[in-house]
């Protein structure tokens, strides 16, 4: 199986204060299917926004908040191991109505990929 970022980016969100707890259940529908299908490994939201987030260089230098150019962040994701492409863009599909926002997404490479 191969496991799969499903992901967000805050800007595609533009929820109505009445809808939040709509989606916020039928996003937790969605995990508890993802759950039962044994396909879930893990997942969240983002707490907070841009100002919320901290930048560490190469060099080990910690400054709060992300690049200045930066425009988007990740809003949250979810990540499922699966056995094709296909079911990743099905739940892909499952978690972009469930939070009505675009989803990206993602190839995840394993430890040995990455080295």
């Amino acid at each position: 199986m191969t496991k799969y970022l499903i992901s967000f980016r805050d800007e595609a969100v533009d929820y109505r204060d009445e809808d939040v707890a709509d989606i916020a259940e039928a996003s937790s529908a969605m995990t508890r299917e993802a759950i039962a299908a044994g396909v879930f490994v893990f997942g969240g939201g983002i707490k907070g926004g841009l100002e919320d987030a901290w930048t560490v260089d190469e060099a080990g230098v910690v400054t709060d908040g992300p690049y200045p150019e930066s425009k988007e962040h990740l809003g949250g994701f979810i990540i499922v191991d699966v056995d094709t492409v296909e079911d990743a863009l099905m739940w892909a599909g499952k978690c972009a109505a469930a939070c009505r926002a675009t989803m990206q997404v993602r190839e995840l490479l394993s430890g040995a990929e990455a080295r």
